[in-house]
């Protein structure tokens, strides 16, 4: 740090700083703001541009650069940064004018239900949103990095994290209140407020008039959309009649995603519906399980049809509610029926029952997990193993049944080989419309409880291989990363390389730490593999996602805590402890985890999944502590978890088991770059 730098009234001494927030304190707000508003871009611009529904990746990437950034300039500026109220005021009014509606159908990638596209083109919305995010998160990460030369490395970092667990904490809170938007730029206000606290005129204009913009804009958005806000979308719905029969409309993140049809016009108007039924033989249903029940339209059907009990699963509260309150035929209200909100696969790991018909019912979820770059919320819904559970909880002489608008004909082929590999034998597959690939798919438990019009010709030649637990990818049709992924990503690593060098000068400043920039990327790995791990054995739902990144944070403060309060082990020791849990992570099959009970589930996921994490922490704890530059170690640490957010794509080629095997890689090359002086004899502790 510069002699100007540490006398300024925004560099957080305790004694001297004018400002009303002593050090530590001012850190946990800082840290708390910076991941709130890094989880609530990413929500926002999401529902409002519809690349990000399944980019999210995205702006979790330009964030990563902004704080890695924002650190990187600690020392180099005294200047207050108005610039991040700025931009995101400026962000707020550009999506909202320019919102985004987008046809999903790239080469290599399929995505559908919105079929035009509407406002700014992808190449130009999307650099705009990068970089926004950008630079808003460089702000809040510029004032916490602030805050580090006035504590030693390891306290800094420990109420960094304190911090980002509150952020965590309170975003989590306003999802499952159902909050609008409005009330996240409430927070945003406050909190730029309190950490800002300008003294002159012209701050105070600099401050209020984004902030102003942001509260209002948002709230014009919120009382215009009529929108409901749910854990995972915007959802807009119109009631009306059509030729006499209401009808609710529902949009999700401004998509046509669903409607609530009387059950005896959707029988009559499309065939699909029925479809299900009439290959099961025709037989009255007795128990049926329905996975992606919605507003409830499907559970009416099954209800119409004479079912003695149905389990309908639907992972979005709010549709539900929606479909309870408005669904004409009050399907929900029907004692018969039995609703658990949760994510379908997890559903069928975990219930004893047993069902004549299990149906999934037109799930597409339109959005990604968060923290994933290519998992959305129903992967795990298609795979072999899956559809394996879902044999396992029908009744003797029971039937599956699925059907959507499958686009291509090649995912409708490849959906009928993975209910072949699961089943045993041919499914029945019903081309109701080849208009979009409108297709009906159903297997019964053997071939003689399945009675088809059409028998699925086969799998050829063209035909993808089933997706699995690993790759849970059904819509790329090839083992690679998408060309559009590929260009993108390059352009991210190039821009980001020319903004550190704009921002931090001479890249020399962050080779010492070089080993830290690796332990980032493989961290980020470990991150992702852990998330969609979770994922798979507990659900895709929001809460699980928000307990696993609690999760982590968590790890890492015992990380810190350890090493901060006990004489640890030499460093390659560590990472000799560190490649072990690895191993140990790539050794025991997520099958076998799905076999045990729940709680006994929980303890060994928790134990595989987070001991690489906890000792990987010790590692950079350690090394962080003996850094030079602390700010600079941080930076560039950071900087290699944007770097780690990219090589994610790399699940699409081989799979997310083998994230390990490339994060082990990195972790040799991160002890491999140690420097000398950091390797010999234990440390003592640091508290």
């Amino acid at each position: 740090m510069t002699a100007a730098a540490e006398t300024t009234p925004y560099s957080c001494p305790d004694v001297r700083s004018p400002h009303w927030l002593g050090t530590r304190p001012r850190l946990v707000v800082a840290s708390a703001f910076m991941l709130f508003l890094e989880l609530a871009l990413i929500r926002w611009t999401g529902s409002n541009i519809v690349h990000l529904s399944y980019f999210t990746n995205f702006v979790l990437l330009g964030s990563f650069l902004g704080i890695g950034l924002g650190f990187l300039r600690v020392g180099r500026t005294a200047r207050v940064p108005y610039y991040s109220p700025i931009t995101l005021a400026v962000l707020v009014l550009v999506v909202l004018i320019f919102p985004v509606t987008v046809d999903r159908q790239t080469e290599g990638v399929l995505y559908w239900t919105s079929l035009a596209t509407t406002g700014p083109p992808p190449w130009l919305i999307l650099p705009v949103v990068f970089t926004a995010a950008a630079v808003v998160l460089m702000g809040p990460a510029e004032l916490v990095g602030r805050c580090f030369p006035e504590l030693g490395r390891l306290e800094a970092y420990r109420y960094d994290l304190l911090g980002s667990l509150a952020g965590i904490g309170l975003f989590t809170g306003l999802s499952f209140l159902g909050a609008p938007p409005v009330v996240w730029g409430a927070v945003a206000a406050l909190a730029y407020t309190a950490l800002l606290w300008p003294r002159t005129l012209g701050g105070r204009v600099a401050l209020a008039i984004p902030t102003l913009v942001v509260v209002g804009a948002l709230a014009v958005e919120t009382l215009t959309a009529g929108a409901v806000w749910s854990p995972y979308y915007k959802v807009t719905y119109n009631r009306f009649d059509w030729h006499g029969v209401p009808i609710m409309d529902i949009q999700v993140n401004g998509i046509p995603h669903q409607q609530a049809v009387p059950a005896a016009n959707r029988l009559e108007w499309e065939r699909q519906y029925a479809l299900p039924y009439e290959r099961a033989g025709g037989r009255r249903p007795g128990d049926v399980l329905i996975v992606g029940a919605g507003s409830g339209t499907d559970v009416a059907i099954a209800l119409l049809k004479g079912a003695r009990h149905v389990d309908a699963v639907e992972i979005d509260p709010r549709l539900r509610e929606l479909g309870g309150i408005h669904h004409p035929d009050r399907p929900y209200d029907d004692p018969r029926v039995t609703t658990v909100v949760t994510d379908g696969r997890a559903f069928l790991e975990r219930t004893a029952g047993r069902y004549d018909l299990i149906l999934f019912a037109l799930p597409d979820s339109l959005t990604l997990v968060s923290g994933a770059s290519s998992l959305r919320l129903e992967s795990y819904l298609f795979t072999r193993q899956a559809m394996e559970a879902a044999r396992d909880h029908l009744k003797p002489g029971g039937t599956f049944s699925m059907y959507n608008y499958y686009r291509e004909s090649w995912l409708v082929d490849r959906l009928a080989a993975t209910a072949q590999a699961a089943f045993g034998h041919r499914p029945c597959v019903d081309i109701v419309s080849q208009a979009g690939q409108q297709a009906v798919i159903t297997a019964g438990l053997t071939e003689e409880a399945q009675t088809c019009g059409t028998r699925w010709a086969g799998a050829n030649a063209a035909t993808p291989q089933p997706a699995s637990d690993d790759r849970p990818f059904l819509y790329l049709k090839d083992r690679a990363v998408p060309q559009i992924y590929l260009v993108t990503l390059g352009l991210i690593l190039l821009v980001s390389a020319l903004a550190v060098r704009a921002v931090a000068g001479p890249y020399r400043r962050m080779r010492p730490y070089t080993d830290l920039f690796l332990l980032g990327v493989a961290f980020m790995l470990l991150e992702t593999k852990s998330v969609t791990g979770f994922a798979l054995l507990f659900g895709t739902t929001w809460v699980v996602n928000a307990i696993v990144f609690a999760g982590v944070l968590a790890a890492v403060l015992a990380a810190v805590e350890v090493t901060r309060r006990f004489r640890t082990p030499p460093l390659p020791v560590m990472y000799g402890v560190l490649l072990c849990g690895l191993a140990l992570a790539w050794l025991v099959p997520v099958s076998w985890l799905l076999g045990l009970p729940l709680p006994l589930r929980a303890v060994v996921a928790v134990v595989v999944a987070f001991l690489p994490i906890f000792v990987a922490n010790v590692v950079f704890a350690r090394r962080f502590a003996d850094s030079a530059d602390g700010t600079t170690a941080f930076g560039a640490n950071l900087l290699g978890a944007m770097v780690g957010g990219c090589l994610e794509y790399l699940a699409l080629v081989i799979g997310y088991q083998a994230l390990l095997v490339v994060a082990g890689v990195l972790y040799l090359g991160a002890f491999a770059l140690l420097p000398r002086t950091a390797r010999a004899g234990g440390a003592a502790p640091l508290g």
